[in-house]
């Protein structure tokens, strides 16, 4: 019997009932949630230090993923988890538990553990592990309460002193979540034709696609009367190449799409087509010039720059970095201040859920703290006025503005969602080619850069370490001043500080550009995405990117060899 056949029936026919028979109110896990926050409340109440306030979060997922290198499935499984974060709280909303300790360096943030729950529908089960949850995560909460009183009695007073826990509205909302069918049988075909593609070049050293449909549940529930569940459907495909040049540097090209729905993936030939554009752009990375140390005019396409402001910005307006004694807290005193050009608004806003057709994966009903998401400006006409709040008040921002998240596992901070650079004064992009090339003249530069694609990039908050950003190109050109043709060049990192760098921008396009990720920070990975037209930027400064000194392989690939 051909036992490959079994499991593909049998992931196909998991599949099919796996995702519907989550769709239901009032499940289960809601009522023992509920049931177990009221008798702990109730029970713990007798305690000399009795909790304040308690919430449980539910993060369920239900998973399928496949990979394919060069036309073969190299990974394929499915997988489910319940996992359960508890935010414990003793003492009241001026000052508890969470209050950072000062003088301890790795207090503030950081990850929690999460409590793996039964997967059945026993509510005698699931109330049995969160008793036991809840029991340890009292305790532990209590001990540290003491600490944090002995660690404001002996430093000196606070920069900021505002309090630990904002007072919101308790949110009631519980939805059918929505669900999908995914065809694991014609994925995997399509998944092994499309890896496939790459074996086109055999200098290609890494061809792989990869698929994963998830279904998330989350449910929520507060000892202030919250009670959410939501549902959040998502599909993800990656294609990747990676090749090496001559000088032993790697050169990846990524390629990734995200819907809400498998028919919301781009279809086959769309694929096929990006993928092949990827093959032979690899093959011109490899034997393209290196790119010299550089300052001077540069373009950002739309993905680019959208990436490029995740990275400098969104990271330094999350709210409880501005309460962290570690923190730079680089935009505090600019509120109120011009930051960018009067022709440009950022906002972060949750409540999109597809922007010119994409669908962008930031978007959320409720936060992981019961909040109601809300569209955030942060800069309006240039000027800063906001930052992304979660629970923990700073300075002058006493509430939430819905964007505490985390990622299963952790503790909530406040984070970024979809973020959208918005150019009120907008112009073709072949004039801010133009513009790029009398910049060059003006600066009596050769050339400009274009940066075309961006990988993504990491930027340091803290005030030990310089405050700068790295965002990591992948296709960059040069632009030359004389009108010659373009000239692809690699190996270099895109690098400055925030303000010099914002200060810098002087033009923005009429198209637009959408990255969609995964943001890793204290609270975990959350989805994430950065829109925004294409920039011409005065000044920008790269450095040469760090490189392996291994050579490429010595023997030919078996693609290129006929498999001899």
């Amino acid at each position: 019997m051909n036992t490959n056949r079994l499991l593909v029936f049998a992931v196909s026919l998991l599949l099919f009932r796996f995702f519907p028979v989550i769709a239901q109110h009032n499940t289960p896990v809601l009522n023992a949630m509920k049931s177990e926050i009221d008798r702990s409340m109730m029970q713990l109440a007798k305690q000399s230090a009795p909790p304040y306030y308690i919430s449980y979060g539910v993060t369920e997922t239900r998973t399928i993923r496949m990979s394919a290198s060069f036309g073969k499935i190299d990974v394929e499984d499915s997988s489910v988890s319940r996992i359960l974060d508890i935010d414990m709280r003793v003492g009241d909303y001026n000052v508890d538990n969470t209050h950072t300790i000062r003088g301890s360096r790795f207090e503030f943030g950081g990850g929690g553990r999460g409590i793996v729950l039964p997967l059945g529908n026993d509510e005698t089960a699931l109330r049995q592990a969160i008793w036991l949850a809840t029991d340890r995560d009292y305790k532990k909460a209590v001990e540290r309460y003491g600490k944090v009183k002995t660690n404001l009695a002996v430093k000196v007073k606070e920069e900021d002193s505002s309090a630990d826990f904002s007072r919101e509205t308790a949110e009631t909302f519980v939805e059918s979540p929505s669900y999908f069918v995914f065809d694991a049988s014609a994925w995997r075909e399509r998944i092994k034709r499309l890896s496939s593609l790459f074996s086109a070049d055999p200098k290609i050293y890494r061809g792989n696609v990869y698929i994963q449909a998830d279904i998330l549940i989350k449910y929520f529930v507060s000892s202030e009367g919250a009670a959410i569940q939501t549902g959040e459907p998502n599909v993800r495909l990656f294609a990747q190449g990676m090749t090496k040049a001559d000088d032993g540097m790697t050169l990846p090209i990524y390629r990734s799409y995200f819907a809400f729905s498998p028919e919301g993936l781009p279809d086959e030939r769309k694929l096929a087509e990006d993928i092949r554009g990827t093959v032979v752009l690899l093959g011109k990375l490899r034997e393209a010039p290196l790119a010299e140390t550089y300052t001077g005019p540069a373009i950002l396409s739309g993905e680019s720059s959208g990436v490029f402001f995740h990275e400098i910005f969104g990271h330094r307006v999350e709210g409880h970095r501005q309460k962290d004694p570690n923190s730079s807290q680089t935009f505090k005193s600019f509120l109120g201040k011009k930051i960018l050009p009067d022709f440009i608004d950022v906002i972060f806003d949750p409540t999109i859920k597809t922007l010119h057709g994409h669908d962008i994966v930031g978007y959320f009903k409720y936060d992981d703290e019961g909040v109601k998401a809300r569209k955030v400006t942060a800069v309006e006409n240039g000027v800063f006025r906001n930052f992304l709040m979660s629970r923990s008040p700073v300075e002058n921002f006493p509430g939430s503005n819905g964007h505490g998240r985390r990622q299963a596992g952790y503790k909530s901070v406040s984070r970024q969602s979809n973020l959208l650079v918005i150019a009120h004064k907008q112009e073709p992009f072949d004039s801010i080619k133009q513009a790029l090339r009398a910049e060059c003249k003006k600066q009596n530069k050769e050339y400009g850069l274009y940066f075309v694609e961006i990988s993504g990039g990491f930027t340091f908050t803290g005030r030990t370490v310089p405050n700068a950003f790295n965002v990591q190109p992948l296709v960059v050109y040069k632009i030359y001043a004389d009108g010659r043709p373009d000239e692809l060049v690699r190996g270099v990192d895109l690098i400055g500080t925030p303000l010099t760098t914002f200060n810098n921008i002087i033009a923005a396009a009429d198209d637009l550009g959408v990255f969609n990720g995964v943001c890793g920070a204290e609270s975990g990975g959350v989805p994430v995405s950065a829109s925004s037209p294409s920039l011409l930027v005065s000044t920008i400064e790269v450095q040469k990117k760090q490189k392996s000194q291994a050579k490429p392989p010595l023997l030919i690939s078996p693609i290129g060899a006929g498999g001899e």
